[in-house]
Protein backbone atom coordinates (compact mmCIF):
# COMPACT_ATOMS: atom_id res chain seq x y z
CA UNK A 1 0.00 0.00 0.00
CA UNK A 2 1.16 3.49 -0.80
CA UNK A 3 0.23 6.10 1.78
CA UNK A 4 0.63 9.85 1.54
CA UNK A 5 -0.76 12.76 3.51
CA UNK A 6 -1.49 16.42 3.12
CA UNK A 7 -2.16 18.47 6.26
CA UNK A 8 -4.35 21.57 6.51
CA UNK A 9 -4.33 22.97 10.07
CA UNK A 10 -6.37 20.43 12.09
CA UNK A 11 -7.28 18.31 9.04
CA UNK A 12 -5.26 15.65 7.27
CA UNK A 13 -6.04 14.04 3.93
CA UNK A 14 -4.58 10.53 3.84
CA UNK A 15 -4.41 9.00 0.37
CA UNK A 16 -4.32 5.21 0.22
CA UNK A 17 -3.33 3.26 -2.89
CA UNK A 18 -3.34 -0.51 -3.11
CA UNK A 19 -4.52 -2.80 -0.31
CA UNK A 20 -5.24 -1.95 3.31
CA UNK A 21 -4.58 -5.43 4.64
CA UNK A 22 -3.16 -6.91 7.83
CA UNK A 23 0.47 -6.44 6.79
CA UNK A 24 -0.07 -2.70 6.19
CA UNK A 25 -2.27 -1.72 9.13
CA UNK A 26 0.62 -0.96 11.50
CA UNK A 27 2.08 1.47 8.98
CA UNK A 28 -1.30 3.17 8.60
CA UNK A 29 -1.69 3.47 12.39
CA UNK A 30 1.79 4.94 12.78
CA UNK A 31 1.09 7.53 10.07
CA UNK A 32 -2.26 8.44 11.68
CA UNK A 33 -0.69 8.69 15.16
CA UNK A 34 1.98 11.03 13.80
CA UNK A 35 -0.78 13.26 12.47
CA UNK A 36 -2.71 13.06 15.76
CA UNK A 37 0.43 14.00 17.72
CA UNK A 38 0.76 17.00 15.37
CA UNK A 39 -2.70 18.09 16.63
CA UNK A 40 -4.65 16.81 13.64
CA UNK A 41 -8.25 16.26 14.69
CA UNK A 42 -10.11 15.43 11.47
CA UNK A 43 -9.20 12.95 8.75
CA UNK A 44 -10.30 12.54 5.16
CA UNK A 45 -9.29 9.18 3.72
CA UNK A 46 -8.98 9.32 -0.06
CA UNK A 47 -9.92 5.79 -1.11
CA UNK A 48 -10.18 6.35 -4.86
CA UNK A 49 -7.25 4.00 -5.52
CA UNK A 50 -7.83 1.57 -2.66
CA UNK A 51 -8.05 -1.85 -4.30
CA UNK A 52 -9.05 -3.97 -1.32
CA UNK A 53 -9.47 -4.00 2.43
CA UNK A 54 -9.53 -6.94 4.83
CA UNK A 55 -10.92 -7.31 8.35
CA UNK A 56 -7.74 -5.88 9.90
CA UNK A 57 -8.04 -2.88 7.59
CA UNK A 58 -11.64 -2.34 8.69
CA UNK A 59 -10.58 -2.60 12.34
CA UNK A 60 -7.94 0.03 11.65
CA UNK A 61 -10.57 2.39 10.22
CA UNK A 62 -12.65 1.85 13.36
CA UNK A 63 -9.58 2.51 15.49
CA UNK A 64 -9.02 5.83 13.68
CA UNK A 65 -12.68 6.75 14.17
CA UNK A 66 -12.32 6.07 17.91
CA UNK A 67 -9.14 8.17 18.10
CA UNK A 68 -10.95 11.05 16.41
CA UNK A 69 -14.03 10.65 18.62
CA UNK A 70 -11.81 11.01 21.70
CA UNK A 71 -10.48 14.31 20.32
CA UNK A 72 -13.88 15.56 19.10
CA UNK A 73 -12.74 15.01 15.54
CA UNK A 74 -14.25 13.19 12.60
CA UNK A 75 -13.34 10.79 9.80
CA UNK A 76 -14.68 11.00 6.26
CA UNK A 77 -14.15 8.43 3.53
CA UNK A 78 -13.74 10.04 0.11
CA UNK A 79 -14.12 8.66 -3.39
CA UNK A 80 -15.21 5.22 -2.17
CA UNK A 81 -15.44 2.66 -4.92
CA UNK A 82 -18.57 0.52 -5.13
CA UNK A 83 -16.66 -2.44 -3.69
CA UNK A 84 -15.77 -0.46 -0.56
CA UNK A 85 -19.36 0.72 -0.13
CA UNK A 86 -20.51 -2.91 -0.43
CA UNK A 87 -18.00 -4.05 2.21
CA UNK A 88 -19.21 -1.33 4.58
CA UNK A 89 -22.83 -2.37 4.03
CA UNK A 90 -22.12 -6.10 4.47
CA UNK A 91 -20.20 -5.51 7.69
CA UNK A 92 -22.82 -3.06 8.95
CA UNK A 93 -20.20 -0.33 9.20
CA UNK A 94 -21.89 1.97 6.69
CA UNK A 95 -23.57 3.82 9.55
CA UNK A 96 -20.19 4.44 11.24
CA UNK A 97 -18.53 6.13 8.27
CA UNK A 98 -19.71 8.90 6.01
CA UNK A 99 -18.70 8.30 2.40
CA UNK A 100 -18.33 11.39 0.23
CA UNK A 101 -18.02 11.49 -3.55
CA UNK A 102 -14.74 13.41 -3.54
CA UNK A 103 -12.00 14.69 -1.26
CA UNK A 104 -13.31 18.21 -1.75
CA UNK A 105 -16.85 17.29 -0.68
CA UNK A 106 -15.46 15.40 2.31
CA UNK A 107 -13.47 18.45 3.40
CA UNK A 108 -16.53 20.68 2.99
CA UNK A 109 -18.62 18.27 5.11
CA UNK A 110 -16.19 18.80 7.98
CA UNK A 111 -16.41 22.61 7.81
Amino acid sequence: MKLSHEDHHELSVLTLKGDLASDETDRFRRAALERIEARIRDFVLDLENLESIDSQGLETLLWLQEQCDERLGQVRLAACQEQMRDVLKMTRLAARFECCDSVESAIRSLG
